[in-house]
C-alpha cells in the first residue's frame, strides 16, 4: 500500500539549487510506489508565524493553511529537505513546520540535507532532529546529505550521469527504512496489533 509522504522543502531564496534534491527525493519516492507531495514554501507564501493552524476557530484558517493541514493530517511520514543557513535550517522551513504543531505526531520523518559545499548541510540536520522531535515526529537514524548539490542533480531533479548509481544506492537504504517505520506506525495509529 502506498504511503502518503509530504516532501517538505525549506528554501525560498532566488536561484536556489536545493529544490533539485527535493525533486529527486519526490521522484524516487514515487518510483518506489509511494504518493509523495512536494511542499514548497515559495508556493504557499505563509505569513510569519502569528497563530498556529490549531489556534484558528474551525473553518477560519487561511486557505493555504487548510490545504497544508489536510495534507499533513493524511500523511504517513514526512521527508524534510533542508539547506544550511549559519549551521541552522532555513527560516522558511522553520516557519512552515511551526504552523502545524500537532499534525505531525507519531509519524516518522526522514531528514535530507544539502549544500553547495562539501558538508552537505549536516549541521542543520543535527538541529532538525531536535526540532522535529519537539513537533512530535520520530526521526530516522539514517539521513541523506547531498554535498555539492549543484553538481549532483540537474534542474529537474534528475541525477547527473556520474552520480546516478551512488545516489540511487544511498536513497534505497533511506527509503527502505522510512517505509518500514511508516508502515509500522500507521498500523499502530490504526489500532492494529503488532507482533
Amino acid at each position: 500500500m502506498a504511503l502518503s509522504i509530504p516532501v517538505i522543502y525549506g528554501s525560498v531564496r532566488t536561484g536556489r539549487v536545493g529544490i533539485r534534491a527535493a525533486r529527486y527525493v519526490r521522484d524516487r519516492l514515487a518510483d518506489a510506489g509511494h504518493a509523495p507531495t512536494l511542499v514548497d514554501p515559495a508556493e504557499h507564501e505563509l505569513p510569519l508565524l502569528d497563530k498556529m493552524y490549531k489556534e484558528y476557530p474551525e473553518g477560519e484558517a487561511p486557505e493555504t493553511l487548510e490545504r497544508l493541514a489536510t495534507l499533513f493530517r493524511s500523511a504517513d511520514a514526512h521527508v524534510i529537505v533542508s539547506g544550511e543557513y549559519n549551521h541552522l535550517p532555513p527560516p522558511a522551513l522553520v516557519n512552515l513546520l511551526d504552523h502545524f504543531l500537532d499534525l505531525y505526531h507519531r509519524r516518522p520523518a526522514g531528514i535530507v540535507t544539502y549544500s553547495r559545499g562539501s558538508f552537505g548541510g549536516v549541521r542543520a540536520g543535527v538541529h532538525l532532529r531536535d526540532m522535529l522531535a519537539e513537533l512530535g515526529m520520530l526521526t530516522l537514524p539514517t539521513a541523506l546529505a547531498y554535498p555539492r548539490v549543484h553538481e549532483a542533480f540537474e534542474e529537474d531533479g534528475a541525477p547527473t550521469a556520474d552520480q546516478a548509481e551512488a545516489l540511487a544506492r544511498r536513497f534505497g537504504r533511506f527509503e527502505e527504512e522510512l517505509s518500514w517505520v511508516a508502515e509500522a506506525l500507521r498500523e499502530k495509529r490504526a489500532g492494529v496489533p503488532t507482533r
